[in-house]
């Protein structure tokens, strides 16, 4: 009988190293996905994640990923980054100034990650909670000197082949100055202008514009619902029908907004709906198995602190120190194939060169276009 014991745990070790051992070759950094999934808690800094963590009553599941890392935050012009300079980091490959959208330091027009990615024959996308004019989304499809130019960067979303976006922004597209109406033009070019997440969840093939408000969503103090992760569900579904691949970049917007404001609940509601959204990619990517997921921020905002809190019943106790945005280092986490590749601490512009070479796409660096 002791044997028999014996022989059930041994066998039982066993199992479980080898399920240990196969997860690590899979998260191996010589491993290529044919798909990656970026995706961007704006403001999410340690703290932020942990606050989620808190209020979820001891859950996240971000913690899925295997791979930790930090990223380094300074722009070319500040100590403390904004979000366009932030993002254009991921998207070009280059530290640039605050306020550019897709351009370097010399306000020159770069070639962003998404764009390389249409080159190859790859799918893409944007999916976020702000106006998909907003900082974050514009730094990987446009090409503006100011984030402010809003209805520049809704126009350059013509000048691109973009499979799918969701988020915001109705007005920069068809309520301009310049009297044009860019869900017209959409139109023309074969997409699907939709402008409700009921209509919009339905979609499951062609060029989808979702245009899910007139500004910025609600946040989801205020009722935004499931608008994130249902939206990423979508744009999963419509792009992984291409073979060769895929890139899709998914932003948590408000994460940043509700530490702005200093809001401890706030920030903890933002948090876990964005979690829910990245538990959506992760099942895509256990159940796909060539699909990266990197989860990571633009900069952290508030300079949070955690002072107490009950896991059991969900509670916290919070601190800020700015109602602006600081410069620490922000978390970096991964799953699936290359994943090794963004444990350690990192520039911000090295994710987009670890992206360039999972996908083997070949670039010294980032050149003007």
């Amino acid at each position: 009988m002791m044997n028999q014991i014996l022989y059930k745990q041994t066998l039982s070790l066993v199992l479980s190293l080898c399920v240990s051992l196969m997860t690590c070759y899979s998260q191996g950094k010589h491993q290529k996905p044919r798909n990656i999934i970026l995706m961007i808690g704006d403001g999410m800094g340690v703290a932020q994640v942990y606050s989620g963590f808190t209020v979820n009553k001891g859950h996240l599941e971000l913690f899925r990923c295997p791979v930790a890392g930090f990223s380094k935050t300074y722009s070319a012009s500040h100590y403390i980054t904004d979000s366009g300079a932030g993002a254009t980091a991921y998207s070009i490959g280059s530290k640039t100034y605050n306020g550019a959208i897709g351009v370097n330091s010399d306000s020159v027009s770069c070639k962003t990650i998404l764009e390389y990615a249409e080159d190859k024959g790859l799918s893409t996308g944007l999916v976020s909670t702000s106006a998909i004019t907003h900082a974050t989304p514009a730094s990987f499809i446009a090409h503006q000197k100011s984030r402010e130019n809003y209805e520049g960067i809704a126009a350059d979303f013509l000048k691109t082949d973009i499979d799918v976006f969701i988020g915001g922004g109705i007005n920069n597209f068809c309520v301009r100055r310049d009297k044009r109406d860019l869900t017209h033009d959409l139109r023309q070019r074969g997409y699907q202008v939709i402008f409700s997440m009921d209509s919009i969840k339905n979609v499951t093939e062609g060029k989808l514009a979702g245009l899910t408000a007139r500004g910025h969503n609600p946040s989801v103090t205020e009722g935004r619902g499931d608008m994130l992760p249902v939206a990423t569900q979508t744009a999963l579904n419509i792009l992984s029908r291409n073979k060769k691949g895929f890139f899709l970049m998914v932003e948590g917007s408000q994460i940043d907004w509700e530490a702005h404001a200093n809001n401890m609940a706030g920030v903890a509601n933002e948090m876990i709906d964005f979690d829910k959204a990245i538990g959506r990619a992760l099942d895509f990517a256990e159940k796909d198995g060539h699909t990266l997921v990197i989860v990571t921020a633009d900069h952290e905002t508030g300079g949070m602190s955690i002072l107490g809190g009950d896991l059991q019943q969900g509670i916290q106790a919070a601190k800020f120190n700015t109602t602006n945005h600081t410069g620490v280092m922000v978390p970096v986490f991964a799953y699936g194939p290359g994943a090794a590749l963004f444990q350690g601490v990192q520039e911000n512009t090295d994710i987009f060169f670890k992206m360039m070479s999972l996908y083997r796409i070949p670039v010294g660096s980032n050149q003007p276009e």
